[in-house]
């Protein structure tokens, strides 16, 4: 799914999302280029399009999982006893993306990585606004994940799927959402990541969505 036709049909009725082919992220250089695996590409190419040729905007970028099949691999070469490679390593850390992302384009402005369990969206946004709190006229949130290493499949608690999406957030104008949060045990439910349910919630329509992280109550609402 490319357009944003293709993803409001989506929202209208989800299905599992399947991989296709990589993002062509034509906005970056080559060189740069080759550096990011699936999932930077697709993050990569939804932060172009997002800020579509602006600057000096503070970066939030979040991902649950990051690059772990990159890291995966490296733990294996570790455990044969082969030598590691530099570049594999520095781009299987969470701030490689938003950092080749900065490096790209020369931006001198801020960039924040983030994991933060299932509630990984929920918390980009609160660092978002503190951003905005803190004078940002706008802040650039990007969320991506992808299907785990079959290794991990046992500790699953949804369908994960490969999806990147971005926001551009300002305080004021546009859309209003607001969120809030209350204390819960209540472990995640859905098949999907929260990533996904949170697409699904803003493209669907819908005035409210709730969900939990196994220690928190999220509400979304469109009622700010």
């Amino acid at each position: 799914m490319n357009t944003p036709e293709q993803w409001a049909a989506w929202a209208r009725a989800p299905r599992t999302i399947v991989a296709g082919e990589e993002p062509g992220v034509k906005a970056m250089p080559a060189m740069l280029r080759r550096r990011a695996g699936f999932l930077g590409k697709m993050a990569l190419e939804v932060a172009y399009q997002c800020l579509d040729g602006r600057g000096d905007i503070p970066t939030v970028f979040c991902s649950r999982h990051g690059d772990v099949a990159r890291a995966v691999e490296l733990l294996s070469d570790l455990a044969r006893g082969e030598a590691l490679s530099p570049t594999a390593f520095g781009m299987a850390v969470h701030n490689a993306i938003p950092g080749l992302f900065t490096i790209a384009r020369g931006d001198r402005a801020n960039h924040i990585a983030l994991a933060s369990g299932a509630a990984t969206v929920e918390h980009a946004v609160i660092e978002a606004c503190g951003l905005l709190a803190d004078g940002a006229p706008a802040v650039l949130l990007i969320a991506c994940d992808c299907p785990l290493p079959e290794v991990f499949a046992p500790f699953e608690d949804c369908e994960e799927q490969p999806f990147a999406w971005a926001w551009l957030v300002t305080a004021g104008g546009g859309e209003a959402l607001s969120l809030s949060w209350s204390a819960s045990d209540e472990a995640p439910a859905g098949d999907m990541p929260g990533g996904l349910q949170v697409a699904a919630f803003h493209l669907g329509g819908v005035r409210s969505m709730e969900r939990c992280d196994g220690r928190l109550r999220w509400r979304w609402s469109r009622e700010a």
